[in-house]
């Protein structure tokens, strides 16, 4: 019994499948490939023949004496060599890659793949440089005129000018080109082609002569010519007026007649043949079939052939008698021939078609007189009172007292048509116009401008609080029918109040739709950007901006932000009442804000020419903003060019002794006055105090 070495043993982690809670049973999991029992605790094993296997021979090399050099390989393929690995065929070459094998061979995989990875920042590094350097010593062409480019901005159009087309001054291989002498025959028959004949054969017969004679004296064809042309040229010149200086023909009106002129190639013709033969089969196939009559119409008259377009409509007239469209391309073609002709075509129509409005607006549009067409489109309605478009019409043709009349009969016959209540409030008296629009409320629950109608009906009358109350009335009233308020549309709605001259009604909806479903955290910045907005149209919404910013300054009362751009409105488009009413306003919110208390004290001075008010404003700033610098030198500015130049100094004192003496623009002022004054020693004794 021999024993083996021991060997290490790798541990090989063996896959359980195991349920939670439940012991695993390690007799049922399978032992390693490679596994010896006992070798943990010293056992070194022992090998039977059973553990070898039967009898093989090795993969060593070949015994002694079994035919040839016992040291020497057998079968080494040299083409396999490597200089690393040497050659596997050698002694190697037979044995067998087992689990142990394979085990190294990742192992060092592993290596070398840690090893590369090491390596590869370093390599990285080395390539870019590697790159970067050959770029530098192998600039591209774009590379290598990039700062001429960027200086071509700044050549001029002249310079672009003067810059000279560059010629072909390359030297090219040209092919050689070699010149033979012409034959004389070749010569000989080109002088003969060219040549003109000038006179005719006087042996000829009158047979070939194309004067007619044997004895014909004109033997020049060339003065044949001549002679024709000369004859022209006298018959236009008699038909020339050369008393008057005016001539018959007229040089442009015949081009202008010539340009009207149609002409047909026999392309046209051919396309027209084909289209005629495609719409005969049409109507044949199809007698009622109505656009195949129009446009076989409609073919002819391209072709000219105006007869029989009437003919094959007054078929079609026949063949489609409850179809418009035959009807009014007949009243067309038959109103080229006679307009009485196409009148006698639309009666017939609307003897076919009683309810067509296209048929009768047709023959309104046919009269000329306004009583004429006023009795076509009253016989229509007659017909067809549902229509919106008819009774418009005939509306337009009459004067106010009798459009009041047809239009109450309208918005009868139209009940839906918030055009026509609206027309008829307007035309009515202001109790008349109230009991009409609560007739078209009625009727139309869901229509907008019905209510925002009612509200400028209160505002023209004077009834201010009534135009606010109707507008408030209407959004509840409209969300209670399901309409869905669009906030934009509402300050349309507005936009277009104050440009037809109803500003409170502006008012009112600006008012009424400003804040609707809009949240908290964005109310400022929607607000004061809808009034901007609005003030930029042209021309600008001024009262629509106006209660934005009021809006806003009521839920936002503590912003400078929103209180300047207010007040800027206001000195553009407001009144000075106005203005300082909204500076009061403002400096009372926002007492801190210096530039309020400014804009106040100058639109005073300036402005109103009120020194005094503009003093009492800088006071009442003095005692909220004490150490402002903005304020002491706005006060001394207001003495100063004001020409109370003692009061101006007596500032300043006060402010270089108080908290004023710490601004360096409070003693550079002092020193200004004592200079405008002449008191160079106070200046230098200023200057140098503020040193």
């Amino acid at each position: 019994m021999s024993t083996a070495p021991p060997v290490r043993v790798p541990i090989i982690k063996a896959k359980v499948d195991a349920i939670a809670g439940q012991r695993v049973n390690w007799n049922s999991v399978p032992a390693p490939s490679n596994y010896v029992a006992g070798l943990g605790r010293g056992a070194t094993g022992f090998t039977t023949r059973s553990d070898i296997g039967p009898a093989r021979p090795g993969a060593g090399p070949s015994a002694p004496g079994a035919g040839g050099d016992g040291d020497a390989p057998q079968n080494v393929d040299d083409n396999k060599f490597d200089e690393e690995m040497g050659n596997d065929a050698g002694i190697f070459g037979g044995g067998m890659y087992d689990q142990d094998d394979r085990e190294a061979d990742d192992i060092w995989e592993a290596v070398d793949l840690y090893m590369d990875e090491r390596r590869r920042e370093r390599r990285d590094k080395r390539v870019k440089e590697e790159i970067e350097k050959y770029r530098v010593e192998n600039p591209k062409i774009t590379e290598q005129f990039a700062d001429l480019k960027r200086k071509l901005s700044d050549v001029t159009n002249d310079e672009w000018e003067a810059i000279p087309e560059i010629g072909d001054y390359t030297i090219k291989k040209k092919a050689k080109q070699s010149f033979v002498a012409i034959p004389d025959t070749l010569l000989s028959k080109a002088a003969a082609e060219k040549q003109m004949l000038k006179s005719l054969d006087p042996t000829l017969s009158g047979l070939t002569t194309p004067m007619g004679g044997t004895h014909s004296t004109v033997n020049d064809l060339t003065a044949i010519g001549e002679g024709r042309g000369t004859v022209l040229g006298l018959k236009l010149d008699r038909m020339a007026d050369s008393v008057a200086g005016q001539t018959v023909v007229d040089p442009k009106g015949y081009l202008t007649d010539l340009k009207s002129m149609t002409l047909k190639t026999d392309a046209d013709i051919q396309d027209i043949k084909k289209a005629r033969l495609l719409l005969k089969s049409v109507i044949q196939t199809n007698p009622t079939h109505a656009p195949g009559w129009v446009a076989i119409a409609r073919l002819e008259e391209l072709a000219g052939n105006l007869g029989e377009a009437r003919k094959l409509l007054q078929e079609a007239c026949d063949r489609c008698p409850k179809n418009e469209d035959v009807w009014l391309e007949t009243s067309r073609i038959y109103a080229k021939q006679s307009r009485e002709n196409a009148k006698a075509v639309l009666a017939r129509g609307v003897a076919q078609i009683p309810d067509s409005v296209r048929l009768w607006t047709a023959a309104a549009a046919l009269e000329t007189d306004t009583v004429s067409q006023l009795r076509v489109l009253k016989k229509a309605l007659e017909r067809v009172p549902y229509s919106v478009s008819l009774w418009k019409a005939a509306i337009e043709l009459v004067d106010a007292d009798d459009a009041k009349v047809m239009l109450d009969r309208a918005v009868e016959c139209c009940p839906n048509q918030v055009d026509l209540w609206l027309a008829l409030a307007r035309l009515e008296t202001y109790e008349n116009a109230k009991k009409v629009l609560n007739k078209a409320r009625k009727a139309l629950p869901a229509e907008q401008s019905i209510w925002i109608t009612a509200a400028q009906l209160e505002e023209a009358n004077g009834n201010l609080a009534m135009a606010d109350k109707v507008v408030a009335r209407a959004l509840k009233a409209l969300e209670e029918v399901g309409v869905v308020i669009n906030r934009d549309q509402w300050l349309g709605f507005a936009e277009n109040a104050e440009r037809s001259g109803m500003p409170r009604t502006a008012t009112a909806l600006v008012r009424a739709i400003a804040t609707y479903h809009i949240d908290d955290q964005d109310m400022e910045a929607t607000l004061t950007g809808d009034a901007e907005e609005y003030l930029k149209r042209s021309p600008p919404c001024v009262e629509v901006a106006r209660t934005l910013y009021a809006i806003a300054l009521e839920l936002f009362p503590s912003k400078e932000s929103i209180w300047r751009p207010a007040a800027q409105l206001e000195m553009g488009h407001g009144t000075h009442e106005q203005v300082e009413a909204l500076l009061r306003r403002a400096v009372q919110y926002c007492p801190q804000a210096e530039v309020l208390w400014l804009m106040a004290a100058k639109h005073k001075w300036r402005v109103a020419q009120d020194v005094k008010g503009a003093r009492r404003v800088l006071e009442e700033a003095f005692a909220a903003n004490p150490d402002s610098q903005e304020i002491w030198l706005a006060a001394f500015k207001l003495e100063f060019e004001n020409d109370e130049v003692p009061r101006a100094k007596l500032l300043l004192h006060k402010a270089r002794e108080g908290s004023g003496g710490q601004y360096p623009r409070v003693w550079m002022k002092s020193a200004m006055v004592e200079r405008e004054l002449g008191h160079t020693a106070e200046e230098r004794a200023l200057l140098v105090e503020a040193i």
